[in-house]
């Protein structure tokens, strides 16, 4: 495993891998044992640069190629991502301390996705709308926005890249792709390595391993890229939002969730409880959409939180490696002792801890607090870690109150027995996405992706790819003569 790293640890520019030529470097680390896995010199503002001018001599010809041309790159890639699925899965473990479970996870929807873009390439379609003057014709077509900047996250580092990047290449865009500096491998390079084989022609994915220490917002104000499409932090992404708005770019944020799964009156215990788990602890929690709160009717609060509890008590905690564990490492130390900060600091306000994690190296193991304070600040924030925090709640209209208590609007999920019932309490809930009886973590290739508030703005997924990485042109044609008043 280790050449394969070692091997893909360069920047991808203009169809060539060379070092960057900034003057530190990125370590890339197993975060489960610490093992090095490669070590990446940073590229400076200056390749930034050379990545987006070569992506804009590039673009113009790819626009102009056969959909049927392009398409046939995306099937190659799918191809190759199908036959490299072990490889990619042990380099999921490894970089990101995925489990087993996550990486499969991630694997399986990272298809989906790509076979999805390989029929948006064909998707586009142009109109003819009518004119009141005589002799027009009225013709709005579908181009491509140009260079679209992708940034994306640790946590699904290959789907997350991969979503943004493959649609915008069927639709005849370049890209300039920055993964984040903790995956650098699997969130950037190896996207670069599989387009490359899969015949991509040079320059138009172009992979930039860098750190804002180093290229401050050049990703951002650069005049090449139209769109940028952003996977992160709000706080971050709200940075992204304001240099993109005063460039006059479109941005596409991604970004984090505090969602509530609501558990009502009437609800299937025992199916509630494995949904909320498996939404709470997947990847150890650090997922925009996990449920963050799991607010519970209080007529069925104890029989819940007694399996729940032993629910959680029974996952699997260490190294992620092993087919048998649930619950692996944090992405790094820091975020490992903040989320242990929270526990301790949410306890000593006078929460209830019915489990209380310990931390060894990056490995948090599972947290559940009750008895929270109406009001705490933990209730309102993003939690990236293992720690579910039970609220009660009597009758819907409490629930609802509960669940909008917040800055973030991303996903959401209601259990009960009536499935209209759930509707209806889902349609009061200011989300993006919500799921009744199900979990809250979940993405489609064709269904519109997104959060409100403070999650994000715009949509991803199926023809919200379309609205996010081609224009409308309106182009008219006079088939008579115009009368001018002068």
């Amino acid at each position: 495993m280790s050449s394969f790293f070692t091997d893909l640890a360069q920047q991808y520019i203009d169809g060539e891998w060379r070092p960057g030529k900034g003057s530190w470097d990125i370590i890339d680390f197993n975060p489960y044992d610490g093992e090095k896995l490669a070590s990446i010199t940073v590229a400076t503002a200056a390749e930034v640069d050379q990545a987006y001018r070569a992506a804009e001599r590039a673009q113009q010809e790819w626009a102009d190629t056969n959909p049927y041309a392009r398409r046939a790159v995306l099937e190659r890639a799918l191809r190759i991502v199908e036959e490299r699925e072990p490889e990619i899965s042990e380099a999921i473990v490894a970089e990101l301390g995925g489990t087993r479970l996550k990486a499969g996870f991630e694997l399986h929807l990272a298809k989906e996705f790509l076979r999805e873009a390989v029929h948006l390439a064909l998707r586009p379609a142009g109109q003819i709308l009518p004119s009141p003057t005589e002799g027009k014709e009225n013709r709005v077509y579908r181009i491509p926005v140009g260079v679209v900047g992708v940034i994306s996250p640790f946590n699904f580092p290959f789907l997350l890249s991969l979503k943004s990047v493959a649609p915008a290449l069927a639709l005849g865009n370049a890209v300039v792709l920055k993964p984040h500096q903790n995956t650098p491998i699997c969130g950037g390079t190896l996207l670069a390595k599989v387009f490359e084989e899969a015949g991509l022609p040079a320059g138009l994915l172009n992979v930039v391993v860098t750190d804002i220490a180093e290229i401050g917002d050049a990703l951002l104000e650069h005049p090449v890229p139209q769109v940028i499409s952003f996977t992160g932090s709000d706080k971050v992404g709200r940075h992204v939002a304001t240099v993109c708005a005063a460039n006059f770019k479109h941005a596409v944020l991604e970004l984090g969730g505090n969602s509530a799964l609501i558990v009502l009156d009437d609800a299937d215990v025992d199916y509630a409880v494995d949904a909320a788990v498996f939404s709470r602890y997947i990847h150890q929690g650090q997922v925009c959409m996990a449920a963050n709160r799991i607010l519970v009717d209080r007529a069925v609060e104890q029989e819940f939180t007694e399996k729940f509890v032993a629910k959680v008590a029974s996952l699997r905690v260490g190294d992620p490696a092993d087919p048998a564990t649930h619950i692996g490492p944090l992405i790094n130390s820091s975020q490992a002792e903040a989320v242990s900060k929270l526990v301790d600091q949410t306890v000593e306000a006078g929460a209830t801890a019915l489990l209380h994690g310990t931390v060894e190296g990056n490995v948090v193991s599972p947290s559940v607090l009750t008895g929270i304070a109406a009001g705490s600040p933990v209730l309102h924030q993003e939690i990236f870690g293992p720690v579910a925090l039970l609220v009660p709640f009597d009758g819907e209209d409490e629930a609802v109150r509960i669940a909008n208590d917040t800055p973030y609007g991303l996903s959401g999920a209601v259990h009960t027995a009536d499935v209209e019932r759930g509707v209806r309490v889902g349609k009061r809930i200011r989300t993006g996405m919500i799921h009744i009886n199900d979990g809250t973590v979940h993405d489609e290739p064709v269904v519109p992706f997104g959060g409100e508030k403070s999650s994000g703005l715009g949509r991803l997924n199926g023809d919200a790819m379309i609205e996010a990485f081609t224009t409308q042109k309106w182009i008219s044609v006079q088939h008579g003569r115009s009368r001018f008043p002068f």
